[in-house]
């Protein structure tokens, strides 16, 4: 399926990502990683294979980064063991970093204002979830302006579990009061669409974003957008 058309009849709310569906966040990620591996005196990643990082949540980012620095060095298994070493304090010095220059080198993606006040005039309610922290989350979402768009904002840190385990999905909609098959999440990658489809919630995805390096048009999703402002019934348009 090529295209996605939004029929609200189907849907009392929806769950909007963030990093690679409404912000492109990658700048962010390389300023804070490679300040990060500064501070452990380790080389730099280039932002293309951190694109690939990216989707998992800071920890997995942070653990991915280490291990592609060290092991052109040392064994993968020696690499691996060496970065969860490191690891404290590559955490404590990537938030540090992180949230000095939250939103500096990101930018929101054409059409998510457009899309997000379609959604909202057509009565649905509004939540982002992400596996960023939620100390990320919030201000950066309120730095682009977009945070007025949302009734809750739930981060990484949010629930025992991240996408692409269902669990999140299944709390926010708890938290908004909407039946799984009633919630359309909104998303870049298979994590979000895994998720999605473990909670059966309906997905679509946008195809700007980061999908761990693979065509996300071969993802298991229920449509696809070029843009948010796809969303926007066509009479509106």
């Amino acid at each position: 399926m090529n295209s996605f058309r939004l029929d609200h009849t189907r849907f009392d709310a929806a769950i909007v990502d963030l990093d690679g569906t409404m912000v492109d966040t990658l700048g962010d990620f390389a300023a804070s990683l490679n300040r990060m591996l500064d501070d452990l005196s380790l080389p730099h990643v280039a932002p293309s294979t951190i694109e690939t990082m990216v989707g998992k949540g800071s920890e997995h980012l942070i653990h991915s980064a280490l291990v592609h620095v060290m092991a052109p060095a040392v064994a993968k298994a020696e690499a691996g063991a060496k970065a969860r070493a490191l690891f404290d304090r590559a955490w404590e010095r990537y938030q540090h970093h992180y949230l000095a220059i939250n939103g500096r080198h990101s930018a929101v993606y054409p059409g998510v204002a457009e899309g997000l006040k379609a959604l909202r005039a057509q009565g649905l309610r509004l939540a982002c979830l992400t596996n960023k922290p939620t100390s990320f989350a919030k201000p950066l979402l309120a730095d682009k302006g977009l945070d007025g768009f949302f009734e809750l904002v739930f981060g990484g840190d949010a629930f025992e579990r991240k996408k692409p385990d269902p669990l999140p999905l299944l709390k926010t909609c708890e938290a908004t009061g909407t039946a799984p098959a009633r919630t359309l999440m909104i998303g870049d990658s298979s994590n979000d669409a895994r998720a999605a489809r473990a909670a059966a919630c309906p997905v679509v995805l946008v195809t700007y974003g980061y999908n761990h390096g693979e065509p996300v048009r071969g993802v298991d999703a229920d449509g696809f957008v070029d843009s948010l402002a796809e969303l926007v019934p066509a009479a509106a348009r």
